[in-house]
C-alpha cells in the first residue's frame, strides 16, 4: 500500500501529526505553503475569513499528483471551524486522486465542528472516498493512543 501525507501547518501541530504518521506508515509526505504567506495578523483575520467561506489559497506545490498513491492522507488546523485555505488549495490541487481512499484529521484547540465533512465532500466531488476522519485538540495531539488510533485508520484504509 503506497501512501501520501498531505498537510499545512501554520504553527507545527499539524506537522508534527503528519510526520508522525509518515513515521508510522510510510510513504511521500507534502508539504502545502500558500504562495502568499500569512503573519500572524493576516492568519487571524484574511485566512479565517477566508476558511470560513471555504476559500482556497494558490499553493506550492501547485499540483499534487497521487496517482500512484492508494490512500492520500490530509492534515489541517481548524480556522473558522473550517480546512485553512491552503488545504482547499491542495484539494483543487490533487491530480490523478479519482478512485483513491482518504483519511482526514485536524487539529484544533477545541471545536473542528464541520471541518471533514466540508473537506470530505469537497474530495467526494473529485472522486476520493474518505474511509476516516479524525480530529486531534490540544490535548490529543499529546495523546500516543490518539495518534495511533490515526496511525491505525491509515493503515486500515489501505485494505
Amino acid at each position: 500500500m503506497t501512501i501520501t501525507t498531505i498537510y499545512y501547518s501554520y504553527t507545527g501541530v499539524t506537522r508534527g501529526v503528519a510526520q508522525k504518521v509518515q513515521a508510522a506508515c510510510g510513504g511521500e509526505i507534502i508539504e502545502v505553503k500558500s504562495v502568499k504567506p500569512y503573519s500572524k495578523l493576516t492568519a487571524y483575520t484574511t485566512g479565517c475569513y477566508r476558511a470560513a467561506r471555504g476559500e482556497a489559497d494558490e499553493i506550492e506545490p501547485a499540483t499534487i499528483d497521487v496517482a500512484a498513491s492508494d490512500v492520500i492522507v490530509i492534515g489541517t488546523p481548524v480556522w473558522m471551524l473550517r480546512a485553512a485555505p491552503a488545504i482547499n488549495g491542495a484539494v483543487e490541487a490533487l491530480a490523478g486522486c479519482e478512485g483513491k481512499t482518504a483519511v482526514l484529521f485536524a487539529t484544533c484547540g477545541g471545536a473542528a465542528k464541520d471541518t471533514l465533512p466540508h473537506l470530505a465532500e469537497a474530495l467526494a466531488a473529485k472522486g476520493v472516498t474518505t474511509a476516516a476522519m479524525v480530529v486531534l485538540t490540544t490535548e490529543d495531539v499529546q495523546d500516543a493512543e490518539k495518534i495511533d488510533a490515526l496511525i491505525e485508520a491509515v493503515k486500515s484504509a489501505g485494505n
